[in-house]
């Protein structure tokens, strides 16, 4: 959806929305919030192994084994991870030919490379029993900072078995987003095992790193595949609004921060409008943010009233939005699970039950009362 009014009138319209939505969610009484695992201070990444067990990144750097009994295994080999601020151990994610080649994804802050601080990594490891091996690292954006903000990450394969991943602006807004010399604020297409493929946007030119696929990002913390079209979207945070869902194009620029629905942190206006030919529109936007993290399309048949939409877990307001999704847009939301608490990822399970990591208690899995 893609507003054309001045900010007073967008702010008091979306307002309205968000609070007439909300009004009307009577949701949250129909269903139960089920403890899955406790005990993990923020819960970033989860996946499901074939046998059922999940695996869920801590971001103060320890991976953990669940089994479906909640029965917690610390899993070793994990990298170094440098917490810094919105840095840690990020997004995991599996091969789609896990159950042959045992392949595991995970991103990271990484003190690797060049600079002093950290920035964003991709690394694949074999999960045996409980523990990685054969540790690759596949990525590694540079230079690094001491800042401790916009890392992203979110990892997602598409239909061909083509890995992408996401890495924040870093908090260098003028210097990396718009320049494809430049890592950060890109999403990035790779083979599993970190090739560039030849057919990349920017993979013949000197003057841009091959890896990137989009451009013009600031901080994507969700990421999901169209279970239908199979194309890869991603949200990201805005700063003091406009916050974004975008279907990623190859070789898109998404605006960052040329173009945005946000305005400082200070109350003073930086972009130059909101939408200009030769630059990607938002399939949606957020103005207040909502400080969106994780996302999932629900395809299972355990709520069918959700059916088709895209779930957004919101920091801010420890809620989840359910985007209602027409082709490759977003038409409307609502908003479920009213304080349910940080939401910091939530994804459908293979049993197609929601389950939703909220920072402070663990994953919980969402069932009717």
């Amino acid at each position: 959806m893609k507003f054309a009014l001045t900010r007073g009138v967008r702010l008091i319209s979306v307002f309205v929305a968000i609070t007439l939505v909300s009004g009307c969610a009577s949701t949250a009484s129909e269903f139960l919030f089920e403890p899955v695992v406790e005990g993990i201070a923020v819960p970033w990444g989860m996946v499901w192994l074939p046998n059922g067990d999940m695996l869920i990144t801590e971001r103060k750097g320890e991976l953990y084994r669940v089994d479906p009994s909640g029965r917690k295994t610390q899993v070793a080999g994990v990298p170094d991870v440098h917490v810094n601020g919105q840095g840690g151990l990020l997004d995991i994610e599996l091969h789609p030919g896990f159950a042959t080649n045992g392949w595991v994804y995970l991103t990271y802050s990484s003190r690797d490379g060049s600079g002093d601080g950290s920035n964003t990594a991709l690394m694949r490891a074999r999960l045996i029993g409980d523990q990685l091996r054969d540790q690759e690292v596949l990525y590694k954006a540079g230079p690094n900072t001491g800042r401790g903000q916009h890392y992203g990450s979110r990892i997602e394969f598409d239909d061909d078995g083509y890995l992408y991943f996401s890495a924040g602006d870093r908090g260098a807004r003028d210097v990396n987003p718009q320049d494809l010399t430049r890592d950060n604020g890109k999403i990035y297409r790779l083979h599993d095992d970190g090739r560039v493929p030849s057919d990349n946007p920017f993979v013949d030119r000197e003057d841009a790193k091959g890896a990137i696929y989009s451009w013009g990002h600031r901080n994507p913390q969700g990421m999901a595949k169209h279970p239908e079209t199979g194309q890869i979207w991603i949200h990201e945070h805005g700063p003091r609004g406009g916050d974004e869902v975008n279907v990623i194009v190859a070789g898109q620029n998404y605006g960052w921060p040329i173009l945005s629905y946000g305005i400082n942190y200070s109350g003073t206006d930086f972009a130059e409008g909101t939408e200009r030919e030769g630059f990607a529109p938002p399939a949606w936007y957020w103005v207040p943010s909502i400080a969106p993290s994780g996302m999932t399309f629900v395809t299972g048949d355990n709520y069918p009233e959700f059916k088709g939409g895209l779930l957004v877990g919101s920091l801010k307001f420890s809620y989840v939005v359910l985007c209602r999704v027409e082709g490759d847009t977003v038409t409307s939301q609502e908003i479920l699970f009213e304080n349910i608490g940080r939401v910091r990822n939530v994804r459908q399970g293979p049993d197609g039950f929601i389950y939703v990591a909220v920072e402070g208690k663990g994953i919980v899995r969402v069932v009717r009362r």
